[in-house]
């Protein structure tokens, strides 16, 4: 008879069953443990109904928000419900309550209620989670009741009128009223009224449009209706405005995301003189399908139900007889995460391994997160995860409960479910004993056992087993019996025990650490410890740069790397047992490189990327990085993306901000609690589309040139901003007042100048100028203008009275009278020099720039006659030179220095004498000597003599009246440098017999 127990989930079986075997009173008893396998009726939480995005009127009386949540489940689930990632406690709660797992909200609450809600139900198989739900509310709030200033404008000109929006929540539309309700203003090719700001455009004012105008704001959801005060229009009494070229002012972002089947809504709208025109296009030049509508004299493109293949550039172009202007922006489709491939239940038996994968397709493409009963799931030893794949490996019964696959883009977010149950296997244990089945109970559940070969076996041995043994042996003839020995006496120790082990712990890589591994054991007992590593012993020889025993049995790692990361065993061994702790080592690091980086899809400015995740290293990774290469970048540079902030959960993202026309190569780099990881390996290089030029050329300038001529000058647009083929430069100019721009047009795009000429312009007069870029796109924009003169002429006249004299051998100083009453523009004056007039190669210039007159010309020979003349110039060169005027350099000082010098001192008198020094021919006449003497710090007053005739010189300093001047040091100098006839080179010598008689202090002053 089998005897049923239940404990948990397993069934217990004791079965007695005889052996068939001709042993007499032989009976087997089987031990089995079987798995019970649960009841099907029960399972875990399956949706019915989630909870759905709501929107309410904030000013509905009694209005109740009930956000839905029924769930499947045996036993029956209970539910609980979070606010922005909170739980909400409903305890005590008047306003908000729960029927079945409906949560219902009364006396709604603008700022407590909004945000996002989640529903979670629970019962014993498990927890799973609910889509996510907004609440928001829809409110239109008045406009400022202060009265409007006039728009005063003149006639022909366009103007644009705000609504000035108040704060709402909820879809608006817009309309405007003209002098009082209900005459609204009527929409057409000069009118427009745009329902993205609410401004009224007009493109060209009318003295019919005079009057005053109101906006009307209505909300679709409240249905509420408010109006601004009236903003009058008034026409300006200085004559009507002349016809200038389209301005466009209302047009669409540079990137529009759309979802698959929506309708899309493009405004474009420009002022102008005449009215422009509006057109659109495809810049892939692809016809618009039929479904395409123009509406408000083609102010709104729209494009319903749309689709993958309504993405693009659009391209809209307001044109008049003055010119045309043009906007782009570019379509991207995006789609919310859908389900191609889900998982299902699954049952499991323990130790076996579960691989679960899902699939989603979406705009950008999902990315993939694991829940584990409303948890994440993070990876660790035996769990992956693999963007949508799950593995777990060596399932335990701690596995099994209800896991939820989440796919994310940032559209929106999926959440698939599918309960996981592990199952115990079946195992059997038997004893076949060699007597009665009374006697093998006791053998089963005592500590004693004895085996066929007459082995006797003790379990948990005690003091109290302590003894002597005698083994009986028994047969038909006789006993025998025999008494255990010395050696063989059980010998009772006290137990080894561990008393400092190692605990599983996290470290970071190139950090070190201590296991500790002590035992407490009997002190007749030799122990020994060894230590494995993932179940392989560590050789301390062989890895010594990383392993070291301490104290005996510690065990110290050193400068930890990635692949330390593991179970680590410490092993004891005494004579009579043998133990074992073990310990699992988590070692985290940056996180290892992305891989698989690839350009899902290219822009004239974006790039789509996805990539694989790399080894986070023990780390969750927290998240990436993008950075790009191009050939006119230093290295690698980060970029922007959408999102902004890429999480660790994220295997997708958007490159925003790129140069059209260039090629790109990408790169990823993970992020963890650790720090940056390596980069990925780069993506393949891809070039972004071509597109109209985007950027202007910058520093427009010009001027000068020869007569007749414009010269108008720029700084070339780089090539990783041509955004494509066939680049070029639009020089556009005209006389400063004139309406129209003459154009000029330059396919290099190297090129920085243009000159044009012409016998008719006048010299030195204004011109607007602007320059633009294009290329075989299209035109881009202009730059700013800038104010340029066309060349000037040369002076026509000389400047008169001009002067020269010599200040010195190498000097000659120059003035002139000033240029009067010239018909061109002086800049300044340039000083012509020469030695002979009949040799034009000797000509040096000196140029004075402003209204100087005069000018000192240096670097001349000595005793040298030189020619000069003066002349205006400007930016067109100079003009005649005045009549030429001539000076000679004075002759140079004499070239030898005075000779026999010497010197006496006599009390306070020192007297020096030098041989007269002779001028030759070419040299001036000497007039005087000047005596200097130079010590270390000791300056000498110069002294000048004076002589009539050329005979030996006498000079004659008093020391005394140096004496107040010079510390005792330098007196100490001088006396020894005079008396001893001192050279240079026995300088030194003397400082020091002077520093040994004076203090520091003496020395420093001088």
């Amino acid at each position: 008879m089998a005897t049923p127990r239940y404990k948990d989930k397993y069934r217990f079986l004791y079965i007695k069953q005889s052996c068939t075997t001709p042993t007499k009173n032989k009976v087997c008893l089987k031990f089995i443990l079987l798995t019970y396998a649960q009841n099907t009726l029960y399972h875990g939480p399956s949706w019915r109904a989630e909870p759905s995005d709501l929107i309410l009127p904030i000013h509905s009386p009694n209005q109740e928000a009930v956000l839905t949540c029924e769930a499947s489940g045996v036993p029956s689930p209970q539910y609980r419900w979070s606010l922005n990632g909170t739980l909400i406690d409903l305890r005590g709660d008047e306003r908000r309550r729960m029927s079945g797992g409906n949560l219902i909200i009364k006396g709604l609450d603008r700022d407590q209620d909004t945000g996002v809600y989640q529903c979670s139900a629970s019962n014993t198989r498990g927890t799973i989670l609910s889509q996510r739900a907004s609440l928001q509310f829809a409110y239109l709030e008045s406009f400022k009741t202060q009265p409007r200033s006039a728009v005063n404008v003149r006639e022909g000109q366009g103007v644009v009128l705000l609504c000035g929006t108040p704060l709402h929540s909820g879809e608006l539309t817009f309309t405007w009223v003209f002098n009082e309700y209900p005459y609204f203003v009527q929409q057409d090719n000069r009118r427009f009224v745009s329902q993205e700001t609410g401004n009224l455009y007009i493109a060209k004012v009318e003295p019919s449009d005079v009057g005053n105008y109101t906006c009307v704001v209505n909300n679709s959801i409240t249905k509420d209706k408010v109006l601004s005060s009236p903003t009058p229009l008034v026409l300006r009494n200085d004559g009507a405005m002349g016809e200038y070229e389209p301005k466009i002012e209302v047009h669409f972002p540079e990137t529009v995301p759309a979802a698959k089947g929506s309708s899309v809504k493009l405004e474009c709208f420009a002022l102008g003189n005449p009215v422009p025109r509006i057109s659109w296009r495809r810049t892939n030049d692809v016809p618009f399908p039929s479904k395409v509508k123009l509406r408000n004299s083609n102010a709104i493109l729209e494009i319903p139900r749309f689709q993958q293949e309504d993405t693009g550039t659009y391209e809209c172009v307001a044109e008049n007889s003055r010119g045309k202007n043009a906007v782009r922006g570019r379509l991207y489709f995006h789609a919310k995460p859908h389900w191609l491939q889900n998982m299902t239940d699954t049952a499991l038996s323990i130790e076996e391994n579960l691989f679960w994968e899902c699939k989603a397709n979406g705009k950008p493409k999902p990315s993939y997160s694991w829940l584990k009963n409303g948890e994440p799931l993070m990876p660790e030893s035996r769990v992956l995860i693999e963007n949508g794949a799950l593995t777990i490996s060596s399932l335990t019964l701690s596995d099994g409960g209800m896991y939820q696959c989440v796919a994310e883009n940032k559209h929106g977010i999926v959440y698939a479910s599918a309960e996981l149950m592990v199952l115990g296997k079946t195992r059997s244990v038997s004893f076949c004993p060699l007597t009665s089945c009374a006697l093998l109970f006791v053998w089963v559940f005592s500590r004693l056992s004895l085996f066929p070969n007459g082995t006797l076996k003790i379990a948990n041995v005690t003091k109290r087993d302590g003894g002597i043994y005698t083994c009986i042996a028994k047969n038909q003839f006789g006993s025998a019996s025999t008494a255990a020995d010395g050696s063989m006496l059980p010998l009772c120790l006290e137990p080894t025990r561990i008393t400092q082990g190692p605990s599983s712990l996290e470290i970071i890589v190139g950090e070190s650490i201590v296991l500790p591994c002590q035992v407490a054991l009997d002190p007749a007992l030799d122990v020994t410890f060894s230590w494995a590593f993932n179940g392989q012993l560590i050789d301390f020889h062989q890895d010594s740069d990383h392993f070291e025993r301490r104290n005996a049995g510690d065990l110290m790692i050193r400068n930890i790397q990635l692949h330390h990361g593991g179970k680590y065993v410490c092993i004891i061994d005494t004579d009579v047992e043998s133990l074992s702790v073990d310990a699992v080592l988590i070692v985290k690091g940056p996180p290892g490189p992305p891989d698989t980086v690839l350009v899902e899809e290219i822009t004239d400015s974006t790039a789509q990327l996805t990539w694989s995740p790399g080894r986070d290293n023990g780390s969750p990774i927290t998240g990436y990085i993008i950075q790009a290469r191009t050939a006119f970048t230093v290295g690698w540079q980060a970029v922007d993306t959408v999102p902004e902030v890429i999480n660790g959960n994220t295997l997708t993202a958007t490159v925003v901000d790129l140069n059209a026309w260039v090629e790109y190569e990408f790169r990823v780099v993970a992020s963890n609690s650790v720090g940056m990881g390596e980069p990925s390996p780069p993506s393949a290089k891809t070039r972004t589309e071509d597109s109209i030029p985007d950027t202007a050329p910058t520093d427009v300038g010009g001027g000068g040139g020869t007569k007749s001529e414009l010269v108008i000058t720029w700084e070339p647009v780089p090539e990783e901003l041509q955004n494509g083929e066939g680049f070029g430069y639009i020089i556009a100019f005209r006389p400063m007042g004139m309406v129209t721009w003459t154009r000029a047009v330059i396919s290099a795009p190297s090129v920085a100048r243009y000159v044009f000429r012409n016998d008719t312009l006048p010299p030195f007069s204004p011109f607007d100028v602007k320059v633009g870029a294009f290329n075989k796109r299209g035109e881009g924009p202009f730059s700013s203008i800038a104010t340029v003169f066309s060349a000037e002429e040369v002076p026509s006249m000389a400047p008169e009275r001009v002067v020269a004299r010599s200040l010195s051998a190498s000097d000659i100083e120059v003035n002139w009278d000033a240029v009067q009453s010239s018909p061109e523009r002086v800049l300044g004056y340039e000083v012509v020099y020469w030695e002979d007039d009949t040799k034009p190669d000797t000509v040096g210039r000196v140029r004075i720039s402003g209204n100087s007159t005069a000018a000192n010309v240096s670097g001349l020979e000595g005793n040298t006659l030189y020619f000069l003349a003066v002349c205006a110039f400007n930016t067109a060169g100079t003009g005649p030179q005045s009549v030429p005027v001539n000076a000679t350099t004075k002759k140079p000082p004499p070239g030898q220095p005075p000779q026999n010098v010497e010197w006496s001192l006599i009390g306070s008198q020192l007297t020096l004498q030098w041989d007269p020094v002779i001028a030759l021919d070419t040299e001036s006449e000497v007039t005087g000597y000047v005596v200097s003497g130079i010590m270390l710090h000791i300056v000498l007053h110069l002294y000048r003599v004076h002589f009539k005739n050329n005979i030996r010189v006498n000079a004659c300093i008093c020391l005394h009246s140096l004496s107040e001047s010079l510390s005792p040091f330098c007196m100490c100098m001088l006396r020894h440098f005079v008396s001893e006839n001192t050279t240079s080179s026995s300088r030194p010598s003397l400082i020091r017999i002077c520093e040994g008689r004076f203090s520091e202090s003496d020395i420093i002053l001088n």
